[in-house]
């Protein structure tokens, strides 16, 4: 047994309660059952929909802010 610490943390821990329901607003989308606590239930392709569909929305949002910060506007 590994006694290394788990990398799986936040990098900006204030964040994590907006990941959180981003997570789950994800998932709702997709049809994913996915409570609060133990999900063992759900299948490794249901559990990587979430979180590549989260990923592929935030560099959609991530890029439309650097475009519209290219062009001297900023959105917050």
């Amino acid at each position: 047994m590994s006694n290394t610490k788990s990398s799986n943390q936040a990098a900006v821990p204030e964040a994590k309660g907006a990941l959180d329901r981003f997570k789950f607003e994800v998932a709702n989308e997709l049809g994913v059952p996915l409570t609060d606590g133990y999900n063992g239930n759900l299948t490794s392709k249901q559990n990587g929909s979430v979180g590549g569909y989260m990923v592929k929305k935030m560099i959609e949002a991530q890029e439309r802010q650097m475009s519209s910060g290219s062009q001297g506007g900023q959105q917050y």
